[in-house]
């Protein structure tokens, strides 16, 4: 490494976006950007801050990373340096990392052990019986609201055949949520196994196993790819509903739900119908809620989809679609719960801390 010309460069601050790019061949540079690391993890004094300084020192963006990345570029007799010398420097910088996370997590978990000591020798308080989740209690409210209008409860497996799931609701073989990225197929794939993605298979199953008319609400728990945040989880539930009858109209379709969330949200709620496109209805049309309660006003709040039932579903279930039609539309519980109580994190939903039951009232 004697022979190669030697650049300077001064210690960067810890940051998320490097301002340059060092050569893999200088040592100075790739030095400093190493010392400037090991700077940033000695000085975390929490967890987070440690995350933003491994963010800035090890991410894509990091100067290791793009110098690392220009090893390919180099000149073959370059390579082999270049390196040994990034592989000992960010060695330097993984173990510097590992020692100080653990540091880090061995204090906060101390911490933790004072904030939350419990004396085992203390008089026991005597507590409520448990409750169930307010997603239970809505999920129940939703049904009573359609049972006194005279629908049925329908309920069908978790575990779907893909036929049930796609194929009679009119998804076509190349549609975006038959891929694994959006769904959670089961092996072996010859199989056509899936988590069911929406309770419409419901739909399709009572269209085969009951008399028309049929009048039906399917509540339950489905599946998708999503990573969990604060307003999307890859496990939550919808309710859907399906009505077929003869001589049915977006009328009926308009109606229904506009008595539904007078029942759900108050007298005042209404509801908006926008043109939508889904596979399964024809024409389609998204559901907007005036919310008259709302924290800050009352608002439109976006909630599900609708539409009347595509004649390429009747046929599916062998209904024929010029004696029959219908209304169907679909929503999500949690969504509900969000905006109808305030809920801004859905974290709070799944993360089994009573003390968020509690905020509801200890309904059992």
């Amino acid at each position: 490494m004697s022979e190669m010309p030697q650049k300077t460069a001064e210690t960067p601050e810890p940051t998320t976006e490097p301002a340059t790019v060092p050569d893999p061949l200088d040592e100075t540079a790739i030095g400093a950007a190493v010392e400037s690391a090991l700077a940033a993890f000695a000085t975390a004094s929490t967890l987070d801050e440690l995350k933003t300084a491994r963010l800035g020192h090890t991410g894509e963006k990091s100067p290791l990373s793009l110098a690392n990345r220009e090893i390919g570029g180099l000149s073959k007799e370059f390579k082999a340096a270049a390196g040994k010398l990034m592989g000992a420097s960010r060695g330097r910088v993984a173990k510097a990392l590992a020692a100080r996370t653990e540091v880090l997590e061995a204090e906060h978990a101390a911490r933790i052990l004072v904030e939350e000591t419990v004396d085992v020798t203390a008089a026991p308080r005597r507590r409520r019986a448990g409750a169930r989740h307010p997603l239970s209690t809505l999920q129940d409210r939703v049904c009573d609201i359609f049972v006194g209008m005279g629908w049925e409860i329908a309920e069908g497996p978790e575990l779907e055949s893909e036929w049930f799931n796609f194929d009679a609701l009119n998804f076509k073989p190349d549609h975006p949520a038959r891929e694994m990225q959006d769904t959670f197929f089961v092996e072996p794939p010859e199989a056509h196994l899936l988590l069911r993605t929406h309770t419409s298979p419901v739909q399709v199953r009572s269209l085969l196993e009951r008399e028309l008319p049929v009048y039906v609400l399917c509540p339950g728990k489905v599946f998708r790819t999503d990573e969990l945040d604060a307003t999307h989880t890859p496990v939550f539930h919808q309710f859907e509903g399906l009505a077929i009858d003869k001589n049915l109209s977006m009328a009926d379709l308009r109606g229904t739900l506009e008595h539904f969330v007078q029942q759900l949200f108050g007298s005042e709620a209404i509801v908006r119908l926008r043109p939508n496109f889904f596979p399964f209805t024809e024409p389609s049309a998204e559901l907007d809620v005036w919310h008259p309660g709302a924290k800050g006003g009352p608002r439109w709040i976006e909630w599900g989809g609708c539409g009347m039932v595509n004649p390429n579903v009747l046929r599916a279930v062998g209904i024929d679609p010029d004696e029959y039609c219908g209304f169907a539309f679909g929503m999500g519980i949690e969504r509900a719960l969000m905006f109808r109580n305030e809920v801004a994190d859905m974290h709070d939903m799944i993360e089994g801390d009573v003390r968020f039951s509690e905020h509801f009232g200890m309904e059992i």
